[in-house]
């Protein structure tokens, strides 16, 4: 039949388009797992094309392919890692257990450009074969997770700036409101001043935090089972290949990759991509917090806060004509909600390896990667559509801190905590202002009042003790 060649595995034979260059194994996954859609991220294709070279170049040296099929191999490898072949990968990423069905993709594809390379036709196994050549001394069992963690290593790698452009754009509001001091809010309900410079300053200085523990996940990460394959022992694979294919994929990927210091841990254990997924957690934990304090400081204007204004980047309703909404920060809630979610599910599939394996590891990577790539993609949008944009509203936080019973704080050390208390409650119950009220009964003088509760006194009191 025209536009198709028949492929043969231990299953029996198949018609597989002859424009493609995945083949049989593939085609039988594409078929089993119709389930999302969804294609593996291109950060694993990228890290398994360079996995792959290494592999072919570490054979090649140590006489386990040939020179001229292990230099095709190494060349369509290449290219993979550049990204020629990412629609290629058409295995959806719920598939069989393990990453077989995604390795199998990867190696069909590497065997039919090199195939090409060498002059012959797609599908010539007897003459370069996936398994054989491609996948010599390799499994799915340590190449998936060696590829997976490398794949989140180069992820990790461009979420940083991402993030860094968010830290920056709080750090310079924190920078441009240092001067405005605000009430503070204790429990959601009225506390001593703060700055508004200083929530955004702790809001960066916050994620600056998150950050700081990432280096202990990256070292974890850059150690490898690859070279284990199908247990651990590196059976089917040449005398020193479990050194020398990592140190090629440590110089392909310009990452500090080493072997696994005990290879049976590697391969059974995916605590790496768990607490890769946990940091990440962790993140959208705070992005949260952060988020949901700017919609509760720009809620209003009218019957709530309204102490800042973020900018109107679309209209907020179909039927409320003028309505605006923090829509930048609740897709951010979003986003990490989702993120706090793929975690549960990452959680889950790193606990349940048996025995000398972790089948589950296609889950594990797909929801790491997909958050790192979520954040990686919107956090430099929330910075530059809300966080650049927002813009403070004085007169209100003036007009809450100078109503805020919580000033009355600043005259226990001379009134005593009792008779404070006694003139909040007294202000409560007739709206009398606290200053007022320190007149009224003598306790101070209207100078001694003005000058302890005054603006001065109190952008003083809105900062840190020395």
């Amino acid at each position: 039949m025209a536009g198709v060649r028949v492929e043969e595995d231990s299953l029996g034979k198949r018609e597989v388009p002859s424009d493609a260059y995945y083949g049989i194994q593939t085609l039988r996954a594409k078929e089993n797992f119709p389930i999302s859609g969804l294609r593996e991220s291109v950060y694993l294709i990228r890290a398994y094309g360079w996995l792959k070279e290494a592999c072919a170049r570490a054979n090649v040296a140590l006489d386990g392919v040939d020179a001229r099929r292990g230099e095709a191999i190494s060349r369509a490898a290449s290219e993979m890692a550049d990204g020629r072949f990412n629609d290629q990968m058409v295995v959806d990423v719920f598939q069989a257990g393990a990453g077989t069905s995604f390795h199998m993709n990867v190696n069909e594809v590497l065997a039919n450009r090199a195939l090409e390379l060498l002059g012959r036709e797609r599908g010539d196994y007897a003459e370069l074969s996936p398994n054989d050549h491609v996948n010599r001394g390799q499994s799915t069992n340590d190449t998936f997770p060696s590829a997976a963690q490398v794949a989140v290593l180069l992820a990790l790698h461009d979420l940083r700036p991402a993030l860094g452009v968010l830290i920056e754009s709080l750090r310079r509001k924190g920078e441009e409101f240092a001067g405005l001091p605000k009430a503070g809010r204790t429990h959601l309900k009225d506390a001593m001043p703060v700055t508004l410079g200083y929530e955004f300053r702790a809001y960066a200085s916050a994620l600056e935090r998150v950050l700081e523990t990432l280096p202990p996940i990256e070292k974890g990460l850059a150690e490898i089972p690859l070279g284990g394959s199908a247990v651990g022992t590196g059976i089917n694979s040449k005398p020193g290949f479990r050194t020398r294919s990592v140190t090629e994929y440590a110089q392909l990927t310009r990452l500090p990759l080493r072997p696994a210091s005990d290879p049976f841990e590697s391969m059974q254990s995916r605590w790496a991509l768990g607490a890769s997924s946990g940091w990440l957690r962790n993140l959208a934990a705070e992005l949260v917090r952060i988020s949901n304090d700017l919609r509760l400081l720009s809620s209003g204007p009218a019957t709530a806060l309204d102490e800042i204004r973020l900018p109107e980047i679309q209209p907020g309703s179909s039927i409320m004509p003028a309505k605006v909404n923090p829509s930048a920060a609740e897709c951010l809630n979003m986003v990490s909600f989702h993120v706090i979610g793929a975690d549960l599910a990452t959680s889950l599939a790193v606990q349940a390896g048996q025995l000398e394996i972790n089948v589950m590891m296609p889950l594990a990577a797909f929801e790491t990667l997909f958050s790192i790539e979520l954040f990686t993609r919107y956090l430099p949008v929330f910075a530059h559509q809300c966080v650049d944009g927002i813009t403070a509203n004085p007169a209100t936080m003036e007009r809450f801190l100078l109503s805020s019973t919580a000033l009355a704080t600043i005259l226990t050390p001379k009134l005593g905590y009792q008779k404070v208390a006694e003139l909040i409650h007294t202000s409560a119950r007739t709206g009398t202002p606290v200053k007022e009220l320190l007149v009224a009964e003598r306790l101070l003088t209207r100078e001694e009042a003005e000058r302890m509760l005054g603006h001065a006194e109190l952008l003083r009191l809105a900062r840190p003790v020395p």
